[in-house]
Order: structure tokens, then C-alpha cells, then sequence
């Protein structure tokens, strides 16, 4: 009886650390920049690519959702074709890191875009602009 429990508690272990393991090698996205991606490239592996979007390489086709553009660590540049709108802060000369995979056809495709924000607040500038009068005129009255 006890001989069934051992042999049973480790067919169930081994399958445990097998579904681990599995669950744990194909969840993984490696980092990488526009120059490691060159030389590493394994097509259909999962791939995080970060890089600065090269100025005048951004194609949007709002009708089909179509959006192509150029990363690039300053030493190598990768083409990335990506279907959707792309994020808020996404715009050529920042920063910007993408999820996908390379494919055979010698680009990357991918599935997520991260944008990348300055972490400085910058206050505006030109006063002129009507919102920052009222803005500064409804800070200096004085509570009643």
C-alpha cells in the first residue's frame, strides 16, 4: 500500500516540475538592444527590443492599422512592423520598447509597444496661452 502512495506522489511531483519548468522557459522575454538583436537573431523567439525610434522611419496607415518604424541603439537599426494605434507618448527621437518576436522575413514584429516619458516635470513656458492665465489667475485669489 505505501509502496503505491511513493510511486504515485512521484509521478505527480515529476509531472509538477515538468509543467514548471515548461511553464517557466516559454514565458521567458529576453531583453535586448538593436545590436544584440543583429547577431542573436533565432526567428519566432520572444524578444524584448529596446531602442530610440529614428527620426522620419514612423509609417502609420490609420485605415488598416498598419504602423512601421526603425529602432536603433546608435550602432544598428531594426525595421519593427506593428498592427495598431500606436501609445500616446510613441513619436520619432524617444525612446520606446517593444515586445514581439524576429521573423525570417528580417524584421521584428510586434505585438506590444511601450513608450518611453521623460520622469522631469516641466512646467510650460509661454504664458501667453489663455489656459495657463486663468490657471495662474484662479491660483492668486485669495480664499473668501
Amino acid at each position: 500500500m505505501t509502496a503505491k502512495f511513493v510511486v504515485g506522489g512521484s509521478i505527480i511531483a515529476a509531472a509538477l516540475a515538468y509543467m514548471i519548468y515548461a511553464g517557466v522557459s516559454q514565458s521567458a522575454v529576453y531583453f535586448v538592444t538593436p545590436s544584440e538583436l543583429g547577431t542573436t537573431a533565432v526567428p519566432g523567439r520572444a524578444y524584448r527590443l529596446g531602442g530610440m525610434v529614428e527620426r522620419g522611419s514612423v509609417r502609420w496607415e490609420p485605415r488598416t492599422l498598419a504602423l512601421t518604424f526603425t529602432l536603433s541603439d546608435g550602432k544598428a537599426s531594426v525595421p519593427v512592423h506593428h498592427r495598431g494605434a500606436p501609445p500616446d507618448l510613441f513619436g520619432e527621437g524617444r525612446g520606446a520598447v517593444v515586445e514581439g518576436s524576429w521573423t525570417a522575413d528580417g524584421y521584428f514584429r510586434a505585438t506590444q509597444i511601450m513608450a518611453k516619458h521623460s520622469e522631469e516635470y516641466k512646467a510650460p513656458h509661454d504664458t501667453s496661452q489663455a489656459g495657463v492665465k486663468e490657471l495662474m489667475r484662479s491660483l492668486s485669489r485669495s480664499p473668501r
